[in-house]
């Protein structure tokens, strides 16, 4: 089986019931798969960035139970422990597990501006997230997107979504 779509199985039975994850997982999967293709990622890149992607807010539920709170600070810390044994099971190595984890464990980090992968996580998070309301009605999106859009495909899937309702 193809080791994304394993970690899609995986995250899904992970957070089974929790649709509200799962579905946001998807749809983070689903605009980062769509930037990374159109900032030309090799097919190793866009392995990662969809694992990544999947499993970036595995470590809600462990952050809920020890802090309760799903702030980002606490999907971070705990998210890669919860993602290892599911990068593991899907036939991952140790630098993949690495690279993956790092993005799961900056995912929140909006200024880091070097890592390509970790902007495309953040990027397709941010439009996720301020879909699901986030963010409130009041949201300054240009100043979002002026702050947090480094890639050319997340900047104007970014105007295309939010400037043209």
């Amino acid at each position: 089986m193809d080791r994304v779509l394993n970690v899609l199985k995986l995250m899904t039975d992970y957070n089974a019931p929790d649709i509200r994850r799962i579905n946001h997982a998807l749809k983070v999967y689903g605009f980062a798969g769509y930037i990374a293709y159109g900032e030309n990622l090799s097919s190793y890149e866009m392995c990662i960035v969809q694992s990544a992607a999947l499993l970036h807010d595995i470590g809600i539920h462990e952050a809920e139970r020890i802090y309760n709170s799903a702030a980002g600070i606490y999907q971070e810390k705990l998210g890669p422990s919860s993602a290892k044994p599911i990068l593991e099971k899907s036939g991952f190595n140790n630098d993949e597990i690495e690279k993956i984890n790092y993005i799961i464990a900056h995912h929140h980090t909006y200024n880091i501006k070097d890592n390509k992968l970790l902007r495309i996580i953040i990027e397709a998070d941010l439009i996720v997230n301020i879909d699901e309301g986030e963010f409130g009605n009041n949201a300054d999106l240009e100043h979002i997107k002026n702050e947090n859009f480094t890639t050319e495909t997340g900047k104007k899937l970014f105007e295309n979504i939010m400037f043209n309702k």
